[in-house]
C-alpha cells in the first residue's frame, strides 16, 4: 500500500513538471519578440561595444568624399562599371545608366529583364548579367548578342572581360564560368574538388564578386570563408588572403567581402555589409587603410553586424575603381553614388 501511494505520488509529480514546463513554454512563445523592437536583450555594455565596433579610428581614414553625392535615378540600384574615360555605367530597375563624369545622363540601355551586373570592355562593348543570361550590347546601346540562359538556379552577380575572356559569378550555383567572348562556355571554376584542392565557394547571401588582376590571375571573392581567392584560368587555386575578425584589418559577419575592385597601383578596394565599411588592401592583401566607414556612407551606413543569411540580404555596397585612384561606391540603400579620393592626392 505504501509502495503504491509512492508511485502515485511520483506520477504526480512528474505530471506537474510537465504541465509547468508546458505553461512556461507557451509563457516564453507568447513573450517572444520577432519584431526585435524590444531591442538586443543583451547589457548595455554589449550595445557600446556594438556602437564602438562601428568607429573607425580617423588616422587611418585616408579618403575623402570629392563632392556630392551622383543619384543614381534608379529604386533599386545594384552594380556599377566604369569604362576608360570616367563614365559610370550603374546597373538597376530594368535598365542600365550610362552617366557622364558630372552625374549627367548620356543614355540608358534597356535589357531584356533587370540587370544584376555590368561590365564595359575596352572596344566599348556593354556586358549585362541578367539573372540566368548575359547580353552583349554595342556602344551604342545596341544590343548585338544573347547568351544562353543558365537555368532556374542561377542567380548572376558579377561579370569582367579581360582580353577575349568573359568570367560571370553565379551565386545560385556557387561557380564562375569562363567564357570566350562569343559566348562559349569554356569552363566552371571554383566547384569543391578535393582532388583538385579546390574547397567550393560559401555564399550564404547574393553576392560573389569577380576579377582579372594585373597578374593574369582571377580574383574571387568567397565572402562565407572571409577571403579572396586566386585562380588560374584552368580553375587551380594558387592562394587566398583575408580573414574573418570584427578588427578593421579582416572581414566580419556571416559573409564579407561582398564586392571589391582593382585599383591603378595593383591593389584592391573591398566593400562589406551589415557593418558598412570600404577598404583599401595592398597587391599581397595587406591592410593599407580605409575609404569610408559607417559614418562616412550616409544613412544607409550600417552599425550592426550581420551574423546571418537572413539578415544579410539587402543594403549592400558595390565599388569600382578609377584611373586615377578615385573610389567610386555605390550606396544601393539611398541609389547613389559616393565619389572618394585620396587626401594626399588632391582633388
Amino acid at each position: 500500500m505504501q509502495r503504491a501511494f509512492g508511485k502515485i505520488a511520483g506520477n504526480w509529480i512528474i505530471g506537474a513538471l510537465v504541465v509547468a514546463a508546458a505553461v512556461m513554454g507557451v509563457v516564453a512563445v507568447l513573450r517572444l519578440d520577432t519584431t526585435g523592437e524590444s531591442g538586443s536583450g543583451l547589457s548595455r555594455e554589449f550595445d557600446f561595444d556594438l556602437t564602438q565596433l562601428a568607429k573607425v579610428d580617423p588616422n587611418l581614414i585616408l579618403y575623402t568624399q570629392a563632392g556630392p553625392p551622383v543619384k543614381t535615378g534608379f529604386r533599386q540600384s545594384r552594380a556599377i562599371a566604369l569604362d576608360s574615360a570616367g563614365r559610370m555605367y550603374v546597373a538597376g530597375d530594368s535598365a542600365i545608366r550610362v552617366l557622364n563624369s558630372g552625374g549627367d545622363l548620356e543614355r540608358a540601355i534597356e535589357p531584356a529583364g533587370e540587370p544584376r551586373c555590368v561590365t564595359v570592355s575596352d572596344d566599348g562593348k556593354v556586358y549585362v548579367g541578367l539573372k540566368d543570361h548575359v547580353e552583349v550590347f554595342d556602344a551604342q546601346g545596341r544590343r548585338v548578342a544573347s547568351w544562353d540562359a543558365l537555368g532556374d538556379g542561377a542567380v548572376l552577380t558579377s561579370i569582367t572581360k579581360y582580353k577575349d575572356n568573359v568570367f560571370v559569378a553565379d551565386a545560385g550555383h556557387r561557380v564562375v564560368l569562363h567564357y570566350a567572348a562569343a559566348g562559349t562556355l569554356i569552363k566552371r571554376i571554383g566547384e569543391k574538388n578535393p582532388d583538385r584542392n579546390t574547397p567550393g565557394f560559401i555564399i550564404p547571401s547574393p553576392y560573389f564578386d569577380v576579377v582579372v588582376s594585373r597578374d593574369g590571375l582571377l580574383r574571387v571573392v568567397n565572402p562565407g570563408r572571409h577571403r579572396i581567392e586566386a585562380y588560374t584560368f584552368d580553375g587551380d587555386l594558387e592562394f587566398w588572403w583575408g580573414k574573418s575578425s570584427v578588427d578593421i584589418e579582416g572581414f566580419c559577419g556571416c559573409c564579407n567581402p561582398i564586392n571589391f575592385a582593382l585599383l591603378p597601383n595593383g591593389g584592391f578596394v573591398t566593400a562589406e555589409k551589415g557593418l558598412a565599411r570600404v577598404k583599401v588592401y595592398d597587391s599581397d592583401g595587406a591592410f593599407v587603410g580605409v575609404v569610408a566607414g559607417p559614418d562616412q556612407l550616409g544613412k544607409g551606413g550600417q552599425v550592426r553586424v550581420c551574423d546571418s543569411p537572413e539578415q544579410c540580404q539587402a543594403g549592400g555596397l558595390d565599388v569600382a575603381a578609377g584611373a586615377d585612384g578615385r573610389v567610386y561606391v555605390l550606396d544601393t540603400t539611398d541609389n547613389v553614388i559616393r565619389i572618394f579620393h585620396r587626401r594626399d592626392a588632391g582633388q
